[in-house]
């Protein structure tokens, strides 16, 4: 056997159908029990479990026990940045679901990657943050510049708070539907839950959407506007 990781295994984790579809009902970010992912992979409770304890073991899921209920996450954010790009190459290559609907634009749109905005108005925020200076990428990877910090300081995020996560503050991460740039990192979670507080959006129960109302969709397209928009 060659040496280096294992990609092979990680790979059979993931490719099997049910597995697949648990993994995917999971990037919402949302904890959830055996009985749920069993209806979203379409398989038994037993069967379910049994891929559970599989993507477990291969330390793509995280499990916690609250009272008599037992929850699964994904292991982290590395976890949701591959099944992402795996979503990007899929859709790339003209592999997507038999089941669309009027949902697709709107996950297109907006929504959760794991924890932070994706869509056409995440990549909105990562492109005017980069185009105004406060986003910069160096040798270190991406990172805030002095007036991005301002700049998120007047939006009441609280920076020194963040510095003290075990994520990174920034990060890309690869849109699926656009197979461009969004933010993710802690920053881009905390972007996320301010819009939630100032009531801008909202995320879709039992789906990945995130819907903006008119007023909080201006409200996001005048903070954070485009080349040539003003702001």
């Amino acid at each position: 056997m060659k040496e280096g990781p294992d990609i092979a295994r990680l790979a059979a984790l993931i490719g099997d159908p049910a597995r697949a579809n648990m993994l995917t009902a999971l990037m919402s970010g949302k904890a959830l029990t055996a009985s749920e992912l069993a209806a979203e992979a379409g398989v038994t409770l037993q069967t379910a479990s049994a891929h559970l304890a599989k993507l477990d073991q291969g330390g793509l899921l995280r499990q916690r026990k609250q009272g008599r209920h037992k929850y699964f996450t994904l292991a982290g954010s590395e976890v949701a940045a591959v099944l992402e790009a795996l979503m990007g190459l899929a859709a790339g290559a003209g592999h997507l679901r038999s089941r669309t609907g009027p949902r697709d634009p709107e996950l297109r749109k907006a929504r959760v990657c794991y924890n932070h905005l994706a869509g056409d108005l995440g990549i909105r925020l990562y492109d005017s943050l980069v185009a105004r200076g406060f986003l910069t990428l160096g040798e270190a990877g991406l990172d805030l510049s002095e007036a991005g910090r301002s700049f998120m300081q007047r939006f009441d995020l609280d920076l020194a708070d963040l510095a003290t996560r075990r994520s990174p503050l920034c990060r890309e991460c690869l849109d699926w539907s656009e197979r461009r740039s969004h933010l993710a990192g802690s920053l881009g979670r905390a972007l996320l839950g301010r819009f939630e507080d100032l009531g801008w959006a909202r995320r879709v129960e039992g789906t990945r959407i995130v819907r903006f109302s008119p007023k909080g969709e201006a409200a996001f397209r005048r903070r954070f506007p485009l080349s040539g928009q003003g702001g």
